[in-house]
């Protein structure tokens, strides 16, 4: 079996050296995607970075997406005609971009497409997760085809949480890379 290219999809003002996306980046080589404005994302202007960096890779790509990457897996998906290159998504912690005061703090990411993932998906959230609901990340879940995983306690899973490496998300990402 070909190894995947593994794109790391961060949230809003990026992930920082703490944050597992970080550590994943800078231990087991995986690529973040670059996005052009981390501060003021605007839908489109990321669709069009993670299209580029899709079409680019030479092998399967696999989706590692945190908070707002999340929903820009799902708006991409709704666009793209190369979804084909994706084997699976690794969605943690989707940010609920419907909340009136997430809403205002990034704009023009509402509402949140909700329909179906053309690939297999896994969602990780925590049921204490302060930008979104448990309830709200299970539907996420739902809507987009993907399997739940319920982190318990752990807030936004970032680098307040104190994952540090994450193995534990590690095993799961590989669990699910094993399934075909």
């Amino acid at each position: 079996m070909t190894t995947p290219t593994i794109l790391l999809l961060p949230g809003w003002q990026n992930s920082d050296p703490s944050h597992w996306q970080s550590r994943w980046e800078a231990v087991h080589g995986d690529r973040r995607v670059e996005q052009h404005d981390w501060m003021r994302p605007l839908r489109g202007d990321w669709s069009a970075r993670l299209e580029e960096e899709v079409l680019s890779a030479t092998e399967p790509v696999v989706l590692v997406a945190h908070s707002l990457g999340c929903i820009l897996v799902a708006a991409w998906t709704a666009h793209s005609r190369h979804t084909d290159k994706v084997r699976a998504a690794f969605l943690v912690a989707p940010g609920d971009l419907e909340r009136e005061d997430l809403r205002e703090l990034i704009p023009g990411w509402a509402p949140i497409v909700r329909q179906p993932l053309p690939f297999r998906a896994l969602m990780i959230a925590a049921n204490d997760d302060p930008y979104c609901s448990a309830e709200r990340s299970r539907g996420m879940a739902r809507d987009w085809g993907a399997r739940y995983f319920d982190a318990g306690r752990g807030g936004h899973l970032n680098g307040e949480s104190g994952l540090g490496d994450w193995l534990q998300g590690r095993q799961l990402l590989n669990d699910l890379l094993k399934e075909e």
